[in-house]
């Protein structure tokens, strides 16, 4: 069984947004990036020494544009498929977020108010439509995406063979990965109580380091001490009625 690498694409900054190129026996793009950088993706793939023709699958980890707004550009330069999630489908045929954000904390809060955010962007239909656990091995990769709503009704994760997780915002480094190596929440999260159940799920699994969209590789262990402030954090804001979610309607 081949071992799957995982190689940090930076996007935007040295960590603050970044993409993935997982290298098996053929390479997968995890993430598209921002509107406009396809073209810096490509290039990056290309000097890892891999053909950008080559690449078997750009895997879209959710419906937010810093992680979708290249995708149908990256797809034509590669003629990679797109895999992306069911529920995330409104904002890939529409080219936006869903509205409005749901702010985690004061970063949230005040990036909401970015016309950046709140830009359309080329639209996509998935080639493979995300429902459950998918195997990647068909891809050349030792992976699955795994589904971990939360942060959107469609956010996934994938997870290699050997436990790296390429965790989208499923969880951040701290001030949008400006503190490297210190979990947070990202700026916005549909559903923080979902978002949590689902990164307690990937780390019972016992994953070997986290990476992630914005920041550096993240320890498990120290994830998990995180998490567990983060559970009696949001239920003291549960008790007092001060959580704020998507619905179900409204993510469809």
């Amino acid at each position: 069984m081949s071992r799957t690498k995982v190689v940090p694409i930076p996007v935007m900054g040295r960590h603050n947004i970044n993409a993935y190129l997982l290298l098996g026996r053929r390479p997968v793009i995890v993430d598209a990036g921002t509107p406009g950088s396809g073209r810096k993706i490509y290039e990056q793939v290309a000097a890892h020494g891999v053909d950008p023709a080559d690449v078997a699958l750009i895997v879209v980890t959710h419906g937010h544009i810093d992680h979708f707004g290249s995708a149908a550009e990256l797809h034509r330069l590669t003629g990679a498929p797109i895999a992306g999630h069911v529920a995330d489908l409104g904002p890939f045929r529409a080219g936006r977020a869903r509205e409005p954000y749901l702010p985690t904390g004061p970063m949230g809060r005040l990036m909401a108010r970015s016309k950046h955010l709140h830009l359309r962007v080329e639209p996509f239909e998935p080639d493979v439509l995300v429902t459950g656990e998918t195997g990647l091995e068909d891809f050349g990769v030792t992976a699955r995406i795994m589904p971990t709503p939360g942060h959107t009704a469609g956010s996934v994760s994938v997870l290699t063979g050997r436990g790296d997780l390429v965790a989208g915002d499923l969880i951040a480094n701290s001030f949008f990965g400006l503190v490297g190596g210190r979990p947070a929440n990202p700026p916005f999260h549909d559903d923080p109580l979902l978002n949590l159940a689902s990164l307690r799920r990937m780390l019972a699994l016992n994953p070997t380091r986290l990476h992630v969209g914005h920041g550096t590789p993240l320890d498990p262990d120290r994830v998990r001490r995180w998490a567990s402030r983060e559970q009696r954090r949001l239920a003291r804001l549960e008790a007092a009625g001060r959580i704020r979610a998507r619905t179900a309607d409204a993510a469809a």
